[in-house]
């Protein structure tokens, strides 16, 4: 049997990218998350921020080194598995990746070093500071990436000459036609994996009855945003459908299991599609309600997957599939962000046994959710690597063998699996062994310069009294 090269290098990439995507979606969120902890202990000098900025910080250090590591051969593999790809986008991937580089990933680790070991030994505003760069220094870096990734979704500002892309406007390539939807999602999808992941572990916490007043304040918090957020995503979710449908309407197609251009299309919940056939062989669907999402009309037209030859159309069983995934994970988030609204009103939201349960459970929801987006954003975008211009095949390396490319497939499972269980096993020691008392408790002051504000106490501090009554 031939091992085909094309495949390997594919389910290569598609490992290494999906393992590092679950890190950075989550440090993003984290980050900011962080620097807010910073700024209310330096407002409020109440111990229980600084507690809580302590703790996660811990967990930042631990996923943002995973996120290093796992990330650093993405780049590689340009060189080794997609050399003509490397070649042709060199005039414009080339500086962007250099850019995250030098603009973002330098300021994190210079920020990082300061956040990390800088408590106690140097002034409470500078700390802060470094907090807030290290976050800024995460958006930055998705800046970069997302522009990148999008210009491969939506290529513009270029010119082909001799199979080379030449930029002929960097900012209609930087901020081309799917950019900002795709930014403004991602960003609040890191924000709500984030929010997820601290109201999982502050209602472990509350179920053992560890540090509950910081516990308390972090969960309250948390349910706030997403409260806020897990609606609006949904929203923002709808418009980059509606972008992606202008620019990629055979990924909608494959998104929607949707094989003829048509009218009055269904909203398939349940179907499974044959690409063979080119058609659904079962599926259970609410009518008209997919043309009513993507066109705002009940009787809109929506593109069918046989307006395009067979070998340009994406694989529609993982697309239409990772799709469902990512809204039912979106529509159970919304789910939970108001069942904790209800809680809150009754009084109840930190002593319900059964919610604080659930919470720990969808700590995992945002990372999946994640994956599923991704899936459909990278197999959707199939069979081009830039679409419309280069397809996979014209962007491998010439002179890869399947045998290569299988051995540095398995290669990369045994290391990632070493990162990601000595990781896990971190995380979790840092988790079980809790919040603990920092130094300004223990000592007091330790000589840093006065605070310039002493408010005696937050929104989230009322929220914590008003339940206590």
């Amino acid at each position: 049997m031939e091992l085909d090269p094309l495949l390997l290098s594919r389910l290569q990439f598609a490992f290494v990218v999906s393992f590092h995507a679950i890190f950075p979606v989550f440090t993003i969120g984290l980050a900011s998350y962080i620097a807010l902890l910073h700024g209310l202990f330096y407002k409020t000098e109440n111990p229980a921020w600084d507690r809580l900025a302590l703790f996660w910080t811990k967990v930042f250090a631990v996923v943002f080194g995973m996120g290093v590591v796992s990330g650093i051969v993405m780049s590689f593999q340009f060189g080794t598995n997609w050399s003509n790809f490397a070649y042709a986008t060199s005039n414009f991937l080339g500086p962007v990746l250099s850019y995250e580089v030098v603009t973002a990933f330098f300021l994190e680790a210079a920020f990082l070093g300061v956040l990390l070991f800088g408590r106690n030994k140097v002034p409470e505003g500078v700390h802060l500071f470094a907090a807030i760069m290290v976050a800024v220094g995460t958006f930055i870096s998705s800046f970069w990436i997302l522009s990148a990734n999008s210009w491969m979704q939506t290529p513009a500002g270029f010119e082909l000459i001799d199979g080379r892309f030449h930029i002929t406007s960097w900012m209609e390539a930087l901020f081309n036609p799917s950019f900002w939807y795709r930014f403004v999602h991602m960003g609040m999808a890191s924000f709500l994996t984030g929010g997820f992941v601290v109201a999982g572990v502050s209602a472990w916490f509350l179920l053992r009855k560890r540090d509950v007043e910081a516990n308390k304040k972090a969960l309250s918090m948390c349910l706030w945003l997403l409260l806020i957020l897990a609606p609006a995503q949904a929203v923002v979710g709808d418009f980059h459908g509606l972008n992606t449908l202008e620019h990629q309407p055979m990924k909608v197609a494959a998104m929607e299991g949707n094989w003829e251009t048509q009218t009055n299309v269904p909203l398939l919940l349940f179907a499974i599609p044959d690409q063979d056939a080119q058609a659904n062989r079962f599926e259970i669907g609410i009518p008209n309600l997919a043309s009513l999402i993507l066109t705002h009309r009940a009787d809109g037209e929506v593109p069918g997957l046989n307006a395009a030859p067979a070998e340009e159309q994406p694989p529609v069983m993982i697309v239409f599939w990772a799709f469902r995934v990512m809204v039912g994970l979106g529509l159970l988030m919304i789910a939970v962000a108001l069942t904790g609204l209800f809680l809150r009103r009754k009084g109840r939201v930190y002593e319900n046994p059964l919610f604080l349960k659930t919470l720990t459970f969808m700590i995992i929801s945002p990372f999946l959710a994640v994956l599923g987006g991704w899936v459909v954003t990278e197999s959707g975008r199939a069979p081009w690597l830039v679409y419309g211009v280069m397809t996979h095949a014209e962007g491998l390396t010439p002179s890869l063998t399947g045998g290569m490319a299988l051995f540095t497939l398995i290669g990369y499972i045994a290391v990632y699996s070493v990162v990601f269980l000595t990781g896990i096993y971190y995380l979790t020691r840092v988790v079980r062994n809790g919040m603990k008392e920092t130094q300004t408790e223990v000592e007091g002051e330790v000589g840093r310069p006065k605070r310039p504000f002493s408010a005696a106490h937050t929104p989230f501090d009322d929220d914590l009294e008003g339940a206590n009554a």
